[in-house]
């Protein structure tokens, strides 16, 4: 069934059944989906968290003490990293993450990570080898969805880090497991295998993820799905503002229940019918695969171009893609950083998991660094030393003496901001007389030369660059503000904290 586009049929000399999509290409396809902001700020975020990880690997594989890699290296790679402004320019934009230091022996520049990251990278590491009996059964239930129990190992690879494997998963999970996997060579060279030994002992485990949500609808009282059909039926979750025609919501509701072969079911080709029923019963198959590969990954997400690498190998001759294209309710694909990626929907709310796993706890540190960015620093551009930047939400303490440099570089983020506006401000004449009453004389300094040199630029009609710790009254405007800036109805403008 495909639920967006028109799929025609037809059989290949081997007998297996080919999908070809029509109307639109493929490229438009993507481009016609619907939207879902909740995703899509996510992986807005997530863009730069895959960068800082590449780096961040190349830095851990290096065997200096403390491990380093040059600037020069990096910028060598920078194409391939989608550095477009070199690796100096995107190293300095994460001090919390990335530490640049001056070689004395080689006299280059280098770069390193910091305590915080490192502590990082600890936990992560320490979170998967606790859960290395969980790790073990991903690996089987992965294998158990190939029609031959094998897979190349060279797939693998490419998923290890969404599989939640460690580093040197070949010595500690396969090598250690012999009885349960097996490493064969290839055809070709430097190919190998990874085969499936021990299929009993692990047959229990072998339960799609989906059933579980299958029966808690089932015990529900309040249940919305008809239990009758409850047993092919899939959880679905369209995009907010989705428009869902009666005819999708009929075909839908023919989809589900439709039975099908599950992902861990023995499938012979010769028996799956040519029918339009037999060529729907093979995509609900498809989908069942790939929600079962995406339910055992740590973050319940994967980049498109990976799980194509087991297409052959899963039985799945569709179009991966346009598979998650044609199944908004289930699947969500995002563009965003120069690659497709594909979330689970259930797995998620308001844009994190519903079930976190200390791995993907641990990851979530390190994109709080990234999201972080350059806040957090003094005038020098140092780390402050009373910033909490691994256990807490970002800056959560600070002195009175660095609040004022910290709210500097927000007036100054914000005056470019507003520059693009200019034609909505007032032009003030003259300086206003202020009022102020803080809780530090220091800062009261500071944040008067701020005032001023704001309002000498007669471009800022609300100065929202100011915590809220005073009450701050302009004598000519009359504009009193208790917690929080707010712009009088004649600049038709208002700037809440920022």
């Amino acid at each position: 069934m495909a639920m967006a586009t028109q799929i025609f049929k037809k059989l290949s000399p081997a007998g297996a059944i080919i999908l070809h999509r029509t109307k639109t290409t493929s490229a438009e396809y993507v481009a016609s989906r619907a939207r879902d902001p909740t995703f899509e700020k996510l992986m807005e975020k997530y863009k730069n968290l895959v960068k800082v990880i590449s780096i961040q690997d190349l830095i851990l594989s290096s065997n200096s003490t403390p491990p380093s890699v040059s600037l020069d290296f990096l910028n060598r790679l920078s194409q391939s990293l989608h550095l477009n402004r070199g690796a100096a320019a995107f190293l300095r934009n994460y001090p919390h993450i990335f530490h640049i230091f001056n070689d004395p022996v080689k006299l280059h520049p280098f770069c390193t990570l910091t305590p915080a990251a490192l502590k990082i990278v600890r936990q992560e590491s320490e979170a998967i080898n606790n859960s290395l009996p969980l790790t073990v059964t991903r690996l089987v239930k992965l294998l158990s969805m190939s029609l031959t129990k094998k897979l190349p190992l060279r797939a693998i690879f490419k998923v290890w880090r969404e599989f939640g494997l460690p580093d040197d998963f070949e010595d500690s999970v396969i090598a250690s497991n012999p009885e349960i996997f097996l490493l064969q060579d290839g055809n070709e060279p430097n190919t190998h295998f990874l085969v499936l030994n021990d299929c009993e002992t692990f047959k229990d485990c072998l339960v799609p993820a989906v059933e579980n949500w299958r029966v808690l609808e089932c015990c529900k009282q309040d249940c919305v799905v008809d239990r009758t059909g409850l047993e092919y039926n899939f959880k679905h979750g369209f995009p907010p503002g989705m428009r869902l025609r009666q005819n999708f919501k009929a075909k839908v509701k023919e989809w589900q229940r439709l039975p099908y072969i599950g992902p861990y079911d023995e499938m012979r080709v010769e028996k799956i019918s040519s029918s339009k029923s037999g060529v729907m019963k093979l995509e609900k198959r498809a989908v069942g695969i790939v929600h079962e590969f995406l339910s055992l990954t740590v973050e319940k997400m994967v980049e498109v171009e990976k799980i194509s690498h087991f297409r052959k190998w899963f039985g799945i001759d569709l179009n991966v893609r346009d598979l998650f294209l044609d199944h908004p309710g289930m699947f969500y694909l995002s563009t965003k950083g120069k690659m497709h990626t594909v979330f689970l929907r259930e797995a998620y709310e308001r844009g994190c998991l519903i079930e976190p796993n200390p791995v993907y706890e641990a990851r979530r540190k390190l994109l709080d660094l990234v999201l972080l960015g350059r806040r957090g620093l003094d005038r020098g551009g140092d780390i402050l030393k009373n910033v909490d930047l691994i256990e807490g939400n970002g800056v959560q303490e600070m002195s009175n003496d660095d609040i004022g440099y910290l709210w500097k570089h927000r007036y100054l983020r914000l005056r470019q901001t507003l520059a693009f506006q200019a034609m909505r401000m007032i032009t003030f004449g003259g300086l206003m007389s202020l009022e102020c009453q803080f809780k530090s004389k220091n800062q009261e300094t500071r944040v008067t030369e701020l005032l001023l040199k704001a309002l000498s630029r007669s471009m800022l009609p609300v100065l929202a660059f100011l915590p809220s710790i005073g009450r701050v009254e302009f004598n000519s405007s009359r504009i009193v503000s208790e917690g929080s800036w707010r712009a009088t109805s004649w600049t038709n403008y208002m700037i809440s904290r920022f």
